[in-house]
């Protein structure tokens, strides 16, 4: 198959898991420490500047999510062309996709920055939080375009078995932004001062710069397909149709947790902004465990579409199950730092001793699902890889919404505090863990068809 990143349709699985992984997980991580830094840097200008930059943080996973559905779909379908050795099928779903992707987030990106002041309405937030919530989230909104191009073509790299150009891209973009957040932030040098403002302009010119960088590999070598725009490009109805069919369910579920996390936040708020600070400060602290577990999903899903598309079910499901044994492991690890050691990851983020205590609860309480989290990601991640997104919007999607009524019942009707919200997002993960695991099981994913 030349010209493609790597052949998953023969040798080693573990070997094919870890060389495809460790890259992306790489690149997760980056941006995982990108989220820390803005946490750190944010957290010095006090409650509010953190509580503001976190709940604008739901809304800019939401726009990541909706970069996924063109994404996405555009993974599984580019994987399994890949597989089938029709790579000129490949080349030309990508083009369209991207084209697409691109049309539709300028108009994403202008009814975002018209609804930014809404969000922080609709939350109820407090006057400070929502003014620089308002302001950190419109220049978000102005990257849009670039993050969905990056989004698009970086799942075409992966659909490729090529997950090292994208860590590279992300390495040094992460790595400019991590520089530009003090500068900009507390006005360094030359640099005005933009306090929440300069968090997110750092994070907009990062993904200026790595789109840059994403287009000079484009066109300097051909490590994945080599996209050459022409006519051929400009989206038809026929295969937009298809990718988005596959991308949206997984997407929504996405789009959907992000708003659930808006009523998390805004039942929260309930507690006081310390109760707020918390919740992200939990959240980017578990981002490390995630984003590990996103990573082998990725690999799993290059691996399943090729071998699905060579008409290899047995080594597809493999696959699987060996990269869920894998990142189980990890989990395991994770949650015993998380129960053992939760004041000392907190106090990292925020010195205010409040916000440190209520956050190393939620990470104590947290430590009983990551094995079962780890579980729900990584095999959505292979039904994405076999086209089959129904099912893990099936489990995501009420088990998310489920969220939002437990987290009242237990920390208010019950009088649990915001205890009791960790507890209905701990609760509600192990239940969507064990659900994903008995659908998978079931195997109707082996007989999906994308064409």
């Amino acid at each position: 198959m030349k010209g493609i990143g790597r052949d998953l349709t023969a040798g080693s699985i573990p070997k094919h898991i870890l060389a495809l992984a460790w890259p992306a997980i790489t690149s997760l991580f980056s941006v995982t420490a990108l989220n820390i830094t803005d946490a750190f840097w944010v957290g010095k200008l006090g409650a509010a500047a953190l509580a503001a930059v976190i709940t604008a943080g739901y809304v800019y996973w939401i726009i990541r999510c909706l970069g996924a559905v063109v994404a996405d779909g555009a993974l599984a379908v580019v994987s399994r062309y890949i597989g089938a050795g029709e790579n000129e099928k490949a080349s030309t779903v990508s083009g369209q996709a991207i084209v697409f992707s691109l049309s539709a987030s300028i108009v994403i990106a202008l009814l975002g920055l018209y609804l930014s002041p809404k969000v922080f309405q609709l939350l109820g937030t407090e006057a400070e939080v929502s003014k620089l919530g308002t302001i950190y989230l419109r220049i978000i909104f102005c990257a849009t375009p670039f993050i969905f191009f990056w989004e698009v073509l970086f799942s075409v790299f992966k659909a490729s078995g090529d997950t090292k150009t994208p860590m590279l891209v992300t390495l040094i973009a992460v790595g400019g932004n991590i520089l530009l957040d003090p500068l900009l932030i507390f006005g360094i040098g030359p640099f005005p001062a933009m306090g929440t403002a300069g968090a997110a302009t750092a994070t907009l010119l990062s993904y200026v710069f790595g789109c840059l960088l994403i287009l000079y590999f484009l066109k300097k070598r051909e490590s994945i397909l080599p996209l050459k725009f022409s006519r051929e490009f400009f989206p038809r109805a026929e295969v937009i149709t298809q990718v988005v069919k596959i991308g949206l369910p997984v997407s929504l579920s996405g789009i959907l947790f992000s708003v659930v996390y808006l009523f998390i936040a805004r039942i929260t708020a309930t507690f006081g902004t310390e109760a707020v600070a918390a919740l992200g400060v939990g959240q980017r602290a578990e981002s490390f465990s995630y984003m590990t577990c996103f990573g082998f999903a990725i690999a799993v899903s290059a691996i399943v579409g090729q071998n699905l598309g060579a008409k290899e079910t047995g080594r597809a499901e493999k696959g699987a199950w060996t990269t869920v044994g894998m990142t189980s492991l990890f989990t395991f690890a994770v949650s015993i730092i998380f129960f053992f050691l939760p004041k000392h990851i907190t106090s990292f983020f925020i010195a205010d001793p409040e916000v440190t205590k209520i956050a190393s609860q939620y990470l104590m309480i947290l430590a009983l699902s990551q094995i079962f989290m780890g579980f729900e990601v990584v095999l959505e991640g292979a039904f994405i890889g076999a086209g089959d997104t129904i099912p893990p919007m099936a489990i995501s999607v009420p088990g998310s919404i489920l969220r939002i009524p437990l987290a009242y019942y237990l920390g208010v009707h019950l009088q649990m505090g915001v205890v009791g919200i960790w507890w209905a997002i701990t609760l509600t993960s192990i239940v969507k863990g064990v659900l994903i695991v008995f659908w998978f099981k079931r195997g109707g994913w082996k007989k999906k068809k994308i064409s």
